[in-house]
């Protein structure tokens, strides 16, 4: 498997902060200036705490570039975690910069953001032949699912597949998009439903992350899951940062997950 920097979080420690600099590209791409740099605001949140640097790359090359993952492969010092559609474009992309890890997420040309986890009781197949030739290129592979028990589930019969083959799944990141937009004795479920996501994927032998619509008002419930090794945060620290600068927007950031964290332990 490739050169992952990142080490597991332990109990009791905060998950890990990957950045997701994909609106840094967005603002360059407005004017199709030079400025501001991913990979430039990439170091930064790594000097501030981060350890990891997230980007999607779309087919649509709406934000961020190929050679964007390029540089940012070659410079950033934890884990690059490209997030892509499991597409033949895409995968040869993959193939061809290796990063660290993969995040296999559904994608719309049409879509402002991504608006959900993928579904693997139709996506199976892709996904299981993308983990196949991503693992032949020592890439790690993770997929983007809803906390849903039955694509959790999905996801572990997949991997199990999967490894007959040599090939590996090693994680799934939760969306907790309805978690963040939901209020009250709604938002109660979401977070139980990312709990029992959270424990059934640990359970089966994988890796997990979550992230989507994170703030730092609402970080601490699910910086406090125990499994969660690694949140996965972009829109709102970028807003932050044009704001504050992306320094003090990752270690605000750092700060309300691990008062997440701590405050499960009381």
């Amino acid at each position: 498997m490739s050169d992952t920097p990142a080490s597991p979080s332990t109990p009791g420690e905060a998950p890990r902060l990957s950045v997701n600099v994909d609106h840094v590209a967005t603002l360059r791409q407005a004017r199709r200036a030079l400025y501001p740099d991913p990979l430039e605001a990439a170091r930064v949140a790594e000097a501030a705490g981060a350890t990891g640097i997230t980007v999607h790359l779309r087919v649509d090359r709406r934000h961020v570039q190929d050679d964007d993952v390029a540089r940012l492969r070659r410079a950033v010092a934890g884990k690059l975690n490209l997030e892509m559609a499991p597409d033949e474009e895409m995968i040869r992309v993959a193939e061809t910069l290796r990063p660290h890890q993969v995040s296999l997420v559904p994608e719309r040309p049409d879509e402002v953001t991504t608006e959900g986890g993928l579904d693997l009781t139709v996506h199976a197949a892709r996904v299981e032949a993308a983990a196949m030739r991503l693992t032949a290129a020592e890439v790690a592979v993770s997929v983007f699912l809803d906390p849903d028990p039955v694509q959790v589930e999905a996801l572990a019969a997949v991997g199990h597949r999967a490894a007959e083959t040599g090939a590996r799944i090693t994680g799934f990141e939760i969306n907790t998009d309805a978690y963040t937009r939901a209020e009250g004795e709604a938002r109660k479920h979401e977070l139980a439903r990312v709990r029992a996501a959270a424990s059934l994927g640990a359970q089966r032998g994988l890796k997990v992350y979550a992230g989507h619509g994170l703030t730092t008002e609402n970080v601490a419930p699910i910086a406090a899951v125990p499994e969660i090794e690694e949140l996965n945060i972009g829109h709102f620290l970028v807003a932050r940062a044009v704001i504050v600068g992306m320094d003090r927007a990752v270690r605000e950031m750092l700060a309300a997950m691990r008062a997440g964290r701590e405050a499960r332990g009381t």
